[in-house]
């Protein structure tokens, strides 16, 4: 399955440099993706309730299957999963996000403890991990779906998105990057305003496919926190 499935994604890159708008967006349907009971990796569930004190953000910079996993090793995670986000299309199919018909990104959601990980520390982590200066790509991943984003669940999040962003925005000018493209609001205010799982083979993708496609453009520039 993994490498038909990196097959798919090399031939599948698509090259739309604009969000779909929503009177043109594929229709999706209503019944949700299964999700496991669990993420395999932390043994956490995916799905709410989550424990009190702890905070959900959505991210989106790049391939998911990579992101996922540099996520998931930081202190202070307690769950993540991979989906879609920032689009029109309700429970949209993997397929159908590649056309870039939805409007989604692939996004990762992570489930955290902000008295272990403050959201900054996050957030660094995030923008370090991929390069928020491309647009509609990451490296040979093109097309809307491949997106920088974040799209946070407080306001508070949002504030620190941006100010982190406007930072790392002249730490990349610096060193000759152009500017942040990064997509950022509240999830509940961005398009749909909502989260869709992918597909469970997607889920923790690189232990179930160990040496699977991982696509990092990094910067090589520091964020700061």
């Amino acid at each position: 399955m993994g490498w038909l499935q990196d097959a798919i994604r090399l031939s599948a890159m698509r090259t739309a440099t604009e969000v779909i708008d929503a009177e043109s967006a594929l229709p999706g349907r209503q019944e949700p993706v299964p999700v496991a009971p669990a993420n395999i990796v932390t043994g956490n569930p995916m799905t709410p309730p989550f424990p009190d004190g702890h905070e959900s953000i959505v991210l989106g910079l790049g391939c998911f299957w990579g992101a996922e996993k540099v996520l998931w090793e930081l202190d202070g995670v307690w769950t993540t999963s991979v989906g879609y986000a920032g689009g029109w299309t309700p429970n949209p199919s993997y397929q159908e996000v590649c056309t870039g018909g939805t409007g989604h990104t692939e996004v990762v959601r992570v489930v955290f403890d902000p008295r272990v990980l403050p959201v900054e520390k996050l957030l660094a982590t995030f923008f370090e991990w991929h390069d928020p200066t491309q647009g509609m790509r990451q490296g040979n991943d093109m097309g809307t779906q491949y997106r920088s984003a974040v799209l946070t669940s407080t306001p508070a999040q949002l504030e620190a998105a941006r100010r982190i962003a406007d930072a790392y925005g002249e730490k990349l000018a610096e060193a000759g990057f152009g500017s942040v493209t990064t997509e950022l609001g509240m999830l509940d205010e961005v398009r749909s305003g909502r989260y869709f799982f992918a597909e469970d083979y997607h889920q923790q993708y690189l232990v179930k496919n160990p040496g699977g496609y991982d696509c990092h453009v990094r910067s090589g520039v520091a964020c700061p926190a």
